[in-house]
Formats: structure tokens, sequence, C-alpha cells
């Protein structure tokens, strides 16, 4: 039985314990760095497999080390494990018992998908030359900070040093039995957007005498969306979003203060960059010009995450010998949604790719989209997405011997 087939077949074997694991999380997920139970269950499960198992690192992640039987690289796979803030709406019988919190972008499903690689992987230690070391991290949803960095200030990357890293996102716009790779930015730039608008009070029967905030809000949101419209080419990719907006105090009278809150997108840092000093240029012509002023907040987030052609390209390779041309998916175009294994990309040559999760016959439209309080996804993608970890690991390590590198 060759290697491909071991992992499927292990895959197949363990599918039951990675529903359940998925299915634990699930039931007690936690927010950002509160995620002590998901880390309890995973660091007691890699320990019973015989792992090298580190707790707390980064505050709260978990890392595990299996070391082959001979000497060689290492290669790092990572699952996020921290859930969202938003009051679950399905009927599962293993739907969130914590109040105003679900796993609902399926961190859930990384989490029980890298134990099963790690299940995988540790069944055929015997036959790796260098090692695998799996890592479990906190606050990735904690944008513009997210939980990477500290995982990497705390020496994750080293001791044994990591030489790639490979990480996955269920995606729901992709069916179930489909994997999706791409060479270079594969997920964008997220940045915070915080604008402190000041006005003067006064009575709402003598706006004359104030400078309304609320107004100028109002102008300035307009005003901004030119930025992207007018002020990017439609070569290039932006997206700034206002999610929030708060100001006043009473019905009839003028606001003196208006927070508004967002986010800016990008996959170019010439564009970042370009649009930040429009965005903080246009805040202070229109609120002057208004007779107001405006405070700009602009915090760089996670920066755009770019796959290492060498890494895509053996990602792509595992996938086709593990599933077939039909299980491929080239992704032609990113997402601009934020991802912080941005950050490990940033130091090692990475990859990091989308699994299909939507039950065949299933439109898009018809089905809940990540962050959606509904969102479900089809526990068929579990064993897949963990053969799939397991066989781009085994194969890193395979083309990697010796210090050679695809």
């Amino acid at each position: 039985m060759s290697v491909t087939e071991q992992i499927l077949d292990l895959s197949v074997k363990t599918a039951n314990l990675i529903r359940d694991d998925r299915r634990a999380v699930h039931r007690r997920p936690g927010v950002g760095m509160q995620v002590q139970e998901t880390a309890s269950l995973v660091a007691d499960s890699l320990e019973r497999m015989g792992l090298d198992v580190t707790r707390n690192v980064g505050g709260a992640g978990v890392v595990a080390l299996l070391r082959g039987a001979a000497d060689g690289p290492f290669v790092g796979l990572r699952a996020d494990m921290d859930a969202l803030e938003i009051q679950e709406q399905t009927d599962l019988p293993y739907r969130s018992e914590i109040d105003g919190v679900m796993h609902a972008c399926g961190h859930d499903a990384h989490t029980a998908m890298l134990l099963g690689a790690a299940r995988i992987l540790s069944r055929l230690g015997d036959r790796l030359s260098g090692g695998v070391k799996f890592v479990f991290q906190p606050a990735e949803e904690c944008a513009p900070t997210g939980g990477a960095p500290a995982m990497i200030a705390d020496g994750v990357l080293e001791d044994p040093p990591v030489e790639a890293m490979v990480a996955l996102h269920v995606w729901p716009d992709l069916p179930t039995g489909k994997v999706g790779v791409k060479a270079g930015p594969i997920m964008g730039a997220s940045d915070r957007v915080n604008l402190v608008i000041r006005g003067r009070s006064a009575h709402g029967s003598s706006p004359e005498k104030g400078v309304d905030a609320v107004v100028m809000a109002a102008q300035l949101i307009t005003a901004l969306q030119t930025v992207v419209s007018r002020g990017v080419s439609p070569l290039d990719s932006a997206v700034l979003t206002f999610g929030t907006i708060n100001g006043g105090y009473r019905y009839n009278v003028l606001a003196d203060q208006v927070r508004i809150d967002g986010t800016l997108r990008t996959l170019d840092p010439q564009v970042r960059d370009l649009v930040v000093e429009r965005i903080k240029s246009l805040s202070i012509g229109v609120s002057r010009g208004m007779g107001g002023d405006v405070e700009v907040h602009y915090e760089m987030g996670y920066p755009v995450t770019v796959n290492h052609p060498g890494i895509a390209s053996v990602a792509r390779d595992s996938v086709v010998d593990l599933l077939g041309e039909e299980g491929l998916w080239e992704v032609d175009r990113p997402s601009l949604g934020g991802e912080d294994f941005s950050f490990f990309a940033s130091k090692v040559p990475s990859a990091f790719l989308w699994l299909g999760c939507r039950p065949p016959g299933i439109p898009p439209e018809d089905f809940p989209p990540l962050h959606n309080p509904r969102f479900n996804l089809d526990e068929d993608c579990l064993p897949l997405g963990a053969a799939v970890l397991a066989k781009i690991a085994w194969d890193l390590l395979d083309c990697r011997r010796g210090g050679v590198s695809r």
C-alpha cells in the first residue's frame, strides 16, 4: 500500500474521531485567548498520541512535535482554535453551550482536522525523515493583532526551526471534495480605521450656533467611498467598509462627536499606502471645511497572505495524488478576507489552502456563509482535510530531505 493509500485509509478509519473532536470543540467555544477548554482538549489528545506537547505558547497556544525516525527538516501545520462572538441559530444537538459565542468560521473543524492529521502522521512516524510541528493557535479572529505574532515571539518557528508552514480554511464557496490552491496572494491585508469627528453642540432649533458632527459624518462617509472608486485603479483591489457609527446624546441636540469604525482590505502594499493617505487627507479636508475637526486612527493589521510558489506547487501535487484532478480547484482570484496565518507566511515559505465544505447539490447562495449564525459545514469534509494536511506534510518532508526544496 502506498503512502497516499495509507493516508486515505487512516483518514477514513479516524473519521469518527475527527467528527467527535469537532463537535466537542463546537459545543464549548472560546473567543480570543479564552480558549482554555479547547486547548486542554487538544493538548490531552496530542499527549495520548505520544507527542512532545507544550502548552500556553504565545498565551494560550498548543504546540506538539512529531519526530521522525531519521534526522531531517521540520514542517509546520497550523490550525486556529478561537470562535466568534455570535449567537448560534442552529438546532444542532451539539450547538454552542456558551451564550453569544459560536464557531461560525469553522475553526472547530480546523482544530479537529489537525488533530486528525497528527493521528495519521503518528502512525507513519517511523517512516518520516525530519518531523512535523503541529501548531494550534488562539485569537485568529482578534484583528488587527491576531494570535500568530505572540506564538512567533514565543519561538514556535524555532527549536527545531520550521522550514515550511501549511494551513487550510473551510470554504463554503467550494463543494466538499474540492481543495483550492493558489500561488501568490490568496488572502488580503486587513486593517482597522477609526475616525473621531468633532463638532460643537447646540440646540437643534439653532443649528447655526453649533457644528453638527452627524452631518459631517454623513458627508465624510460618502466622500470616503470615492477613495477606492476614484482613487484606486479598477485593475487593483481595495475595499473600504465602515461597519459602525456612534454619536450624539439627544434627539434635539446637535452632536459634538461622532465615531466611525471600519476596515480597509487590500492586496498590494502600494495600494494600501495610497488609500491610507487619501483617507487621512480627505477626512481632514471634509471635517475642517465644515467647521469641525477629526482624529484619524489607522492601525495596520494582518498583512497579505502570500503563498510561496514552491510550497503551493507541492500542495497542488499532493491534492491531486490524494483526490485526483477532480479534487483540485485552481484559485484564480484571491479573497479580501484577512487571515493572520499571513504572519507565519511572512517568516517561512508557506501555503494556505481552501477546503470545500458545502454539501454537493446545494448552491452557494443557499448555504450560510462564514460568520453567519446558521453556518454549519458538511462534516464529510473533515477526514479529507486531515488527509490533505498529512499528505502535504509528508510530501514536503520527502522533497526537502537533505535541504532540497521545490
